[in-house]
This record gives structure tokens, C-alpha cells and sequence, in this order.
């Protein structure tokens, strides 16, 4: 595997409350610590991605639900990067410390799948960076006409069946992704 990097975009408190109940959260929180425990074994970077929110209200920079989930391992060699709209990469530094760490590869994971992960896994494949989205390794909501489970399912599906730019873009779950680290 290239040099690759883990992104764990918005795992924020302000996402998981109680008005806003996410699916399968906690299978998702220990995938995500499983992948970020390999990563940092093979000294691959963990970048969380973090929504920056100041001036709104909501997920302002170090408020209570800006904070990342309690059950997330984070060390202190992890990567923080503010995000300010739902694709990771705008005007945010995520492009510039990927290129710092000559990384080519992203593998995604995070809340929510329709929302910030699906732009930031459309944005990255349009700068040519190769996707591993992580099948089990994504969450969202309810929604007026899907149910949580079916928008994973329909993004997971989408994006195996995307056409990807210059890139490879592909969808594993995480035991095969940590068979491959």
C-alpha cells in the first residue's frame, strides 16, 4: 500500500446527541480506533478533521461539541485540521500538510456519510488522490426518506460504482483494510 493516511472527518460531541442519533455509532468509534491503531503501528498518519464552526453558534473551536468523541484514541502524534463547510478540503490546510507528508492515498472515515464525508471522498478523487473509503467505517442519521442504514448503503454503493478522475477509488471494510496495512 502507498503511503496512505486514516481521515476521521467530523466525530464531533455536536454530531452524536441525543437529537441527533447516528448508526451504529459504537461499532463505528471501535473500527475507527482499530484502523487508527495499525496506522499509527506502520507510522502512517491519523489526521482528524475537525468542523470549525466559529461565528455560528454550533462547533465553535474548542466548545464542548467541537470536541472530538470521548471513546476515540487520539495520541498526541495525530494530525488536527479545521474544516469550515462539509468538504474537508475547502479552505482548510488538509491539502497542504498532505502534500507536506507526500501522501497520494486517503483512507476515509467519519460522520456524516452524506454530508461531509461524500464531499470530502468527491473533492479528494477531483485532486487526484486515491480513496479507500472504509465500507463499515462511516455514519449518518435518520433522514426524512432513507433510513440511516440505506444512505450508507447507497454511498457505499455509489462510490463503488463511481468513475474515478486520474485515481483509484475503492470501498473495503476494515478487516480487509488491516490485512493490507
Amino acid at each position: 500500500m502507498q503511503k496512505s493516511v486514516l481521515l476521521i472527518i467530523d466525530m464531533q460531541k455536536g454530531s452524536f446527541t441525543a437529537l441527533t442519533p447516528r448508526y451504529d455509532t459504537q461499532g463505528v468509534v471501535d473500527r475507527i480506533n482499530q484502523l487508527g491503531t495499525a496506522f499509527r503501528e506502520q507510522e502512517l498518519s491519523v489526521v482528524f478533521i475537525q468542523h470549525d464552526g466559529t461565528g455560528t453558534g454550533e462547533f465553535e473551536k474548542h466548545a464542548k461539541d467541537w470536541e472530538n468523541l470521548d471513546e476515540l484514541v487520539m495520541t498526541p502524534s495525530d494530525i488536527r485540521i479545521d474544516k469550515y463547510a462539509n468538504d474537508a478540503f475547502y479552505k482548510s490546510d488538509l491539502e497542504v500538510k498532505l502534500n507536506e507528508l507526500g501522501v497520494k492515498h486517503l483512507v476515509i472515515t467519519g460522520c456524516a456519510t452524506d454530508f461531509c464525508v461524500e464531499s470530502t471522498v468527491q473533492s479528494a478523487i477531483a485532486r487526484d488522490y486515491d480513496v479507500t473509503v472504509v465500507e463499515d467505517g462511516h455514519t449518518t442519521g435518520e433522514r426524512p426518506h432513507l433510513s440511516a442504514k440505506m444512505v450508507i448503503d447507497h454511498y457505499n454503493w455509489v462510490w463503488q460504482n463511481m468513475i474515478p478522475t486520474g485515481s483509484l477509488l475503492t470501498v473495503r471494510n476494515t478487516r480487509d483494510i488491516l490485512g493490507l496495512i
